[in-house]
């Protein structure tokens, strides 16, 4: 029976530690200078040397020639904390995962009142120390605030935040950290070594990555291996099967199918994946690991040894190779694909589902390159020629006939420019090409092309087309083009951007690939004005089938009186139709404005000469039309109550000022007869009717369809 690796090679002086000099050199200079502390806290991940650490400090402070930060190993003390040692009286390790209550510490107090046995402190050493409880560390609380002169603590913990604030302020703290691969490897290489054991090319990188920077946890599995090899000799195969790693060869296999585009090949190495019993998972953190190393070679070339460490030459020159057939720009995208393939599996209930499509996504990454790098290197024919390739050949002018003319347009002087290659081209190998414009791009040109345009961003994200769908090209100067929305939500949506994404980028893309020109952007809202030499916007199509009538532009002298300004903004915020008052000769004359912003009627321009009937002012119609009175002389079906004119004797109706009406008629105007009261006019019911329904009927002819329940948004929605 033999003793495991890491407890034969646990270090017995600060000198032997590895990867930890933030903590040893700190300490071995406290110890040189006889500043030492009465409580220290250790903390770092399992298996970093925190415990180990703490029997060293502990030689080192009961060593017989000591304080020193470097033990003899000789004396009593020295030789009892050592690897082989039973331990010292003196030094009291407890584990507190099982004793971390209040009466625990109250035993550790009365037996830190005692004086040490033989040597020169009494130290205690709290492993695990995160696990005390708050009332167990309250126990403890003055004693590690003044303890004896005899008394020292140290308390190591993985999880440093869990212990009490007050504790953890007494104390000086020291961070451990998980030992550097390059360390560990160099660490392990010397103590095969040491063990005369044998170990082929490529597993001693396998060991370090399994362990994770642990030296507890590397040493374990390097003393697995060693049990199970046969003649001393550490096979590859053997460390693979038994690490859980994807073997070499496999890995080859798959990148060389991948770089071929042979699907067959590469969904037969997935197969065989499957079949071996290995786990998706691991297989794709292990494809992943060798693109991040391709993508070192094929960045730093022949450099790439003092990085990938472990590596053997004859490995560094295959995937040399490999990089070569794919190149850096094409692995940066399939390490994409498989970061995101990674992130999808975590749960996953199909992993080789998730597995296959990931094979599927990355060969058509590298067809779509193969495409676009073919597309580019195919010599483009000149504009001139083939945008008139197709036009039969003009014939021969006659005597009587004049010679045609092809155009009316200027013949450009500017040379023609081709468009630039964009990273849209390269995704989308069946994108239509679109001629290239002969001279400078313009503002025609985009909106010609704006429909390809908004086709292929609807290729590119299904969400920034429906935010760029509501946007009106309004001028190109250069490389900055200005935008017009008609949604303040699309205009908000439309310039939030996160890390280099989000519809602006999608658009920018979806330009670059049809016109060839990576734009910069101006975005406003419609109501915001137009910009220089640019149309105002219709306005939107009216509800109920009511045609809108435009406003009359006035000229530069004239200026729009406040009523007019108002009833156009009413109508830039208003759903409803803008419909025309009646003219003078059959508007009211009980009608007042309403003070409320929702119809807002405007009042005719003044005239000085009245030779010609003013034209008809406009209100906005809201959804509460009742507020502007309809006129009793236009033609509307009578309604409910409603009082009938007669032909000779029409009754006037006298009113008080409390708004009763009398009982006697106005005799000077020859009424002799009482009002004539019309009967109701039955109604057809076609459903619900809602209070202003009936203006809203009589004059735009709508009738009521429907309602929606309004909920209040919440967080969440």
């Amino acid at each position: 029976m033999t003793t495991a690796l890491y407890r034969r090679y646990r270090p017995e002086a600060f000198g032997e530690m590895i990867g930890q000099s933030q903590v040893t050199e700190p300490l071995m200079t406290a110890l040189r200078g006889d500043r030492v502390g009465h409580a220290y806290l250790f903390s770092g991940p399992r298996g970093c040397g925190k415990t180990t650490s703490a029997r060293i400090l502990a030689r080192c402070l009961n060593c017989a020639q000591g304080p020193t930060d470097t033990p003899c190993g000789t004396c009593d003390s020295c030789v009892e904390l050592g690897r082989g040692g039973g331990g010292s009286l003196d030094v009291v390790e407890i584990d507190a995962a099982s004793h971390n209550g209040v009466d625990d510490a109250r035993d550790l107090r009365e037996r830190a009142v005692f004086a040490p046995a033989r040597d020169r402190y009494k130290i205690f050493i709290l492993d695990e120390a995160h696990m005390v409880t708050q009332q167990g560390f309250n126990a403890l609380l003055k004693l590690v605030e003044e303890p004896p002169d005899h008394v020292k603590f140290i308390f190591a913990t993985t999880e440093p935040e869990k212990v009490l604030g007050t504790i953890r302020s007494r104390t000086h703290h020291y961070p451990f950290r998980l030992v550097p691969p390059a360390a560990m490897l160099d660490y392990v290489a010397q103590l095969c070594e040491s063990e005369g054991v044998q170990v082929e090319a490529g597993v001693l990188p396998l060991v370090v990555r399994a362990g994770g920077g642990s030296p507890r946890d590397t040493l374990s599995l390097l003393d697995q291996l060693i049990a199970g090899s046969e003649g001393g000799v550490v096979a590859y195969d053997r460390a693979v099967a038994l690490l859980g790693y994807t073997p070499g060869a496999l890995l080859d296999e798959i990148v060389d199918a991948l770089g071929g585009g042979d699907a067959a090949s590469a969904f037969a190495a997935v197969d065989r994946v499957v079949q071996t019993g290995q786990d998706p998972r691991r297989f794709v953190e292990d494809l992943l690991e060798r693109l991040r190393d391709l993508i070192v070679i094929a960045a730093v070339g022949r450099g790439a040894t003092a990085v990938l460490r472990g590596v053997s030459e004859e490995e560094i020159e295959r995937m040399s190779r490999q990089a070569t057939t794919f190149g850096a720009s094409l692995l940066s995208r399939i390490a994409d694909v498989v970061v995101a393939a990674l992130d999808e599996m975590s749960g996953a209930t199909s992993p080789r589902l998730q597995l296959e499509l990931m094979i599927a996504r990355v060969l058509t990454q590298g067809e779509a390159a193969v495409s676009g790098v073919a597309a580019a290197a195919a010599p483009a024919a000149p504009p001139a020629t083939s945008a008139r390739a197709s036009e039969p050949a003009p014939a021969p002018a006659g005597p009587s006939e004049p010679a045609p003319v092809r155009s009316s347009e200027p013949v450009p002087a500017t040379e023609p420019t081709a468009p630039v290659a964009s990273a849209a081209a390269v995704t989308d190998p069946v994108a239509p090409v679109r001629a290239a414009p002969t001279g400078p791009l313009t503002t025609e040109h985009v909106r010609d092309a704006w429909t390809e345009v908004l086709a292929r961003l609807e290729t590119i994200d299904r969400t920034s087309w429906l935010v760029a769908s509501s946007a009106r090209v309004v001028s190109l100067e250069g490389d900055v083009l200005t935008l017009a929305f008609t949604s303040q939500t699309d205009l908000a949506a439309f310039k939030k951007r996160t890390a280099g994404a989000g519809p602006s980028e999608d658009l920018r893309q979806a330009i670059s690939g049809v016109l060839g020109i990576r734009v910069k952007y101006i975005a406003r809202h419609e109501g915001d004005g137009p910009a220089d030499g640019a149309s105002a916007p219709e306005p939107p199509a009216p509800r109920g089938g009511v045609a809108a009538t435009p406003p009359s532009r006035t000229s530069g002298s004239e200026r729009p009186t406040p009523a007019r300004a108002s009833a156009a903004a009413a109508a830039s915020v208003t759903d409803w139709a803008v419909a025309p008052i009646p003219g003078d000769d059959e508007a009211p004359s009980g009608v007042e404005a309403s003070a409320a912003p929702r119809a807002v009627v405007a009042p005719p321009a003044p005239q000085p000469i009245a030779p010609e009937p003013v034209a008809p002012a406009q209100f906005a119609v809201d959804d509460e039309p009742e507020d502007a009175v309809p006129t009793p002389d236009r033609d509307l079906p009578p309604r409910d109550g409603d009082v009938l004119p007669s032909t000779a004797t029409t009754p006037s109706v006298a009113v008080d000022e409390d708004d009763d009406v009398d009982d006697e008629f106005d005799t000077d105007a020859g009424v002799g007869a009482p009002p004539v009261i019309a009967p109701p006019t039955p109604r057809v019911a076609t459903g619900p009717e809602r209070y202003g329904e009936a203006v809203v009927r009589q004059l735009l002819d709508a009738r009521f369809v429907g309602e929606e329940p309004y909920s209040a948004p919440t967080r969440f929605a």
